[in-house]
Parts: structure tokens; C-alpha cells; sequence
């Protein structure tokens, strides 16, 4: 079995970049939730900055859909070429 890797890039996008922008609009309305997450994805990101605002929401929502586009591009070209090289091992 192949993956569609448009469809799996699209999904991971879509999960990845939700959750940064749900638990980001969840911080504005109540500070104190997910710092830490948001502390490491500030980290891993340039130009975001947690808890700066909804600019920093739309940042880190975008970054994340990129991210998580690109990721999920490669998982499903590395499934997919595993795949290919190990026939029969996957039922």
C-alpha cells in the first residue's frame, strides 16, 4: 500500500498547525495555558514569540502549517520507499 504523500502532507499540516493556533488562542484568553508548549515552539521557530499577541498566533499557526506540510511530505516519501524495499514484511 502507497500514501497519497499530497494528502498526508495536507493532514499534518492541518493537525500540526490546529493545534499551535488552538492551544495559542487558548494562552491569550487564559495566560497561564500551555507555556511550556508554546515556550518550545517558540524555540524551534524564528520570529514567533509566545504570548506575544494575535500577530504571534498567525506566526506560529503559519510556521506550523509549513512544518507539518513539509513532515508529512517526507514520513510519506520514507513510508513509501521502505515500503518498496520491504515487500513483504507489512501485511
Amino acid at each position: 500500500m502507497r500514501l497519497n504523500i499530497i494528502a498526508l502532507s495536507i493532514a499534518a499540516s492541518l493537525i500540526w498547525g490546529g493545534a499551535i493556533f488552538i492551544v495559542a488562542v487558548a494562552n491569550l484568553v487564559w495566560p497561564s495555558y500551555g507555556i511550556a508548549f508554546l515556550n518550545v515552539v517558540a524555540s524551534i521557530y524564528p520570529g514567533y514569540d509566545s504570548g506575544a499577541g494575535i500577530g504571534s498566533v498567525i506566526t506560529g499557526t503559519f510556521l506550523g502549517l509549513v512544518d507539518g506540510a513539509i513532515g508529512g511530505a517526507i514520513f510519506g516519501w520514507l513510508y513509501n520507499n521502505l515500503s518498496q524495499r520491504f515487500p513483504g514484511t507489512a501485511k
